[in-house]
């Protein structure tokens, strides 16, 4: 049949707008032959690729959101690692603050009690260097007294119990005009 229809066509002045028989029909076969080639090989392979590429974007979404969570997590450890860290420095500052004040007060009053038994120490060497002048004086002064009362009375003072009278006399009256 098939032979017929070339042969009947090629009797016949071909259409130019109408293909041969023959070529409609390779053309059909070369169509089936590329569907189920494509049905059977590229579709599953484009199906298999689209369904991994759709696995591995879902799958790194969720490992994204996981390792966003730990992310996260990790981040509140740390900013409250840090509030914990500024906390006790804020408290070491404060001990070392308060420490210092009473470094400073105990300071003070060493220093105080220093200048106090300074003062003390001063006072007591005046009073000392004081009664040492007085001493000095007093014998300074009955030497003169003495030596002056002689050459007013016109005899010698030289007998010491007579000189300590005269001079003991004459500081006493001094003590008292004074």
């Amino acid at each position: 049949m098939i032979k017929t229809v070339v042969l009947a066509a090629a009797e016949e002045e071909p259409n130019p707008l109408i293909p041969h028989a023959a070529e409609i029909i390779l053309g059909l076969v070369v169509v089936a032959v590329l569907y189920y080639l494509i049905s059977k090989i590229v579709v599953p392979n484009f199906e298999k690729a689209y369904a991994e590429r759709t696995t591995a974007i879902e799958g790194g979404l969720k490992a994204a959101e996981t390792k966003q969570a730990e992310a996260d997590a990790k981040l509140a450890d740390l900013e409250a690692q840090l509030a914990d860290a500024r906390h006790e420095a804020a408290r070491i500052r404060e001990e070392a603050r308060e420490q210092g004040a009473a470094i400073v007060a105990e300071m003070r009053e060493q220093a105080q009690s220093e200048a106090s038994r300074i003062v003390e120490h001063g006072k007591a060497q005046i009073e000392a260097e004081r009664q040492q002048a007085v001493t000095s004086l007093r014998a300074e002064v009955g030497t003169l007294a003495t030596s002056l009362a002689g050459r007013i009375v016109g005899e010698s003072l030289d007998d010491d119990q007579r000189s300590a009278r005269v001079v003991e006399r004459f500081l006493s009256e001094l003590e008292g005009a004074g």
